[in-house]
């Protein structure tokens, strides 16, 4: 069985954990915090980041590293495309949605209303969060719209694109942020539908208590309940 650790709101985590969903593959969760890791964790994880999966001795780290992992041993229900185009294209907004998405916007609000506060007792910086609001997110949900051509993001099914782009959208959702439907409406449609994916809705059911415990924002989860 799968040992993923990492704590399960984690952007990078989640998709790891949808991903094994997906894949009908059986997986265990340590919610390990990164600014609070357990011993030995340094042995574990290199870099100090989440996730980390364990299966059986074999451990690896960076979850596009452990997706890819999971594509090669258990290639039932694919997550990446056949095509070599759309192979390239979804590795792409992989990359994009892990780097640029989650460093420029995501983490950037996550941290300044989370973890600062909450973990390292810091004050939040309110104008860096005015800075990702006013410039940041609105470049790179311009991107995302554009990317947009269907009901998923790459060759028209659910994949790594749609993985790792929801797992980021859902922690803005989380931080009581929403997709501005007038300026973004392709992208706001797009995460409405993906939230319904079943490996989506089955990680979000298994994260709740974690989500409850950190008072997280869930109004976007109860509208998409009552429609």
């Amino acid at each position: 069985m799968l040992k993923i650790y990492g704590v399960p709101i984690s952007v990078h985590t989640r998709k790891v954990i949808v991903t094994a969903i997906e894949k009908n593959l059986k997986y265990e969760n340590e919610p390990v915090i990164p600014f609070n890791p357990p011993a030995g964790w340094g042995e574990l994880s290199p870099t100090g980041k989440i996730p980390v999966v364990a299966d059986d001795d074999l451990v690896l780290r960076d979850s596009s590293v452990i997706c890819a992992y999971l594509e090669r041993i258990h290639p039932d229900h694919p997550i990446y495309p056949r095509e070599t185009r759309d192979f390239v294209q979804a590795l792409w907004l992989e990359e994009y949605a892990d780097g640029t998405v989650f460093r420029d916007v995501v983490h950037g609000l996550f941290f300044q209303k989370v973890i600062r506060p909450n973990i390292l007792k810091q004050a939040t910086d309110s104008a860096a969060i005015t800075a990702i609001l006013n410039d940041a997110l609105p470049k790179v949900f311009g991107y995302l719209e554009g990317a947009i051509g269907g009901d998923h993001l790459v060759a028209g099914r659910f994949g790594i694109a749609d993985i790792a782009t929801v797992s980021n959208l859902i922690n803005l959702h989380y931080l009581g942020y929403e997709i501005d439907a007038r300026r973004f409406p392709k992208l706001a449609g797009y995460f409405a539908r993906q939230l319904r994916q079943p490996a989506i809705e089955a990680a979000l059911r298994a994260e709740r208590p974690v989500a409850d415990r950190m008072g997280l924002d869930q109004t976007f989860l109860r509208e998409l309940s009552a429609s």
